[in-house]
């Protein structure tokens, strides 16, 4: 959301008068004590000048509103090459950054008051084969599992290939398990659908973690939701997660970074968990959020090849 200032240009028109001419026998020499008066005079304007110079300086940051009353300039921030103003009504980010570290297998650890966040993983069919008792031994906390998609040309539902096995092997291993959509919604009737699908899928299954929509973008291909606005995407995931918590689950919102300030208006969703995509050792996303996905290039034992790391806060 972007906020746009404006500036009022003032403009001043001076208008000078012809001067008077003095006849010679008039004009008359000014005496010296005249003279000292005009330096004296001239004194006092530059060191006006000079007091005011420093004033503006003093006050720089600031702006005159109304007479007398002097109010703080807009906070912004940067995000790549773009300066945002913050949006009311957002939660900030909360997080201590001298909390956050790394463990011995280089993997993010946050730690504030005595109290440390989980770790945990999301994994779909891509990871193929996993051994869960494996992962859980390898300090895995909770999984976020794929449950399912949409199709981004025609739109057809469809169940992961490795859900339900997935699902048997991380509950048996002893972790915390949620599950993700990937959802291709243009409509909030849409995303209602995708939240019955995933609800007809679990079958009241009990999950300790979050049932979460995840809406991405399709690069490089042509898409059912090309050109998808953010007030319509926002609509989406806030009728799956209504849906979803109307049959007793923890709804969650998945989004990256440039979603998160260009596209969702995160405002309409702060009743729901917020799943952060950001890849780097410290978060520094400007608002709230309750999960952390901040590696997609993650070792882990019992998984080939990498995964995504996260962290439960």
């Amino acid at each position: 959301m972007n906020n746009e200032l404006s500036e009022l240009d003032l403009k001043e028109r001076e208008e000078t008068a012809r001067p008077r001419r003095e006849s010679e026998k008039t004009r008359r020499t000014p005496p010296s004590g005249s003279l000292l008066g005009v330096l004296a005079l001239a004194l006092s304007i530059a060191a006006l000048i000079v007091a005011g110079t420093a004033l503006a300086l003093v006050l720089r940051g600031y702006k005159e509103t109304s007479p007398g009353v002097l109010q703080e300039e807009p906070v912004t921030f940067r995000f790549g090459d773009m300066v945002l103003t913050p949006v009311e009504g957002m939660p900030l980010n909360p997080y201590d950054q001298d909390a956050f570290g790394l463990d011995e297998k280089g993997r993010v650890t946050y730690e504030k008051n005595g109290v440390q966040a989980k770790a945990g993983i999301d994994v779909s069919t891509h990871q193929k084969d996993i051994d869960w008792q494996a992962v859980a031994a390898d300090g895995v906390e909770f999984a976020i599992l794929r449950l399912g998609l949409r199709g981004y040309t025609e739109g057809g539902l469809f169940l992961d290939e490795t859900f339900a096995q997935n699902l048997q092997g991380a509950l048996d291993a002893g972790l915390e398990v949620g599950v993700y959509f990937f959802s291709q919604a243009v409509t909030p009737q849409e995303a209602e659908e995708e939240a019955d699908y995933v609800l007809d899928i679990l079958d009241g299954q009990k999950l300790t973690f979050p049932v979460a929509f995840d809406w991405e973008s399709i690069p490089g291909d042509e898409a059912r939701t090309d050109g998808l606005d953010g007030e319509t995407l926002t609509r989406c995931a806030a009728a799956f997660c209504r849906r979803v918590e109307a049959a007793g689950y923890r709804p969650a919102v998945y989004f990256n970074q440039t979603q998160g300030y260009l596209r969702y208006d995160l405002r309409e969703l702060t009743d729901f968990e917020l799943w952060l995509a950001e890849y780097d050792a410290v978060p520094d996303f400007y608002y709230h959020f309750d999960l952390w996905q901040y590696a997609h290039t993650g070792r882990v034992d019992g998984i080939r090849g990498d995964v995504d790391l996260d962290l439960a806060f």
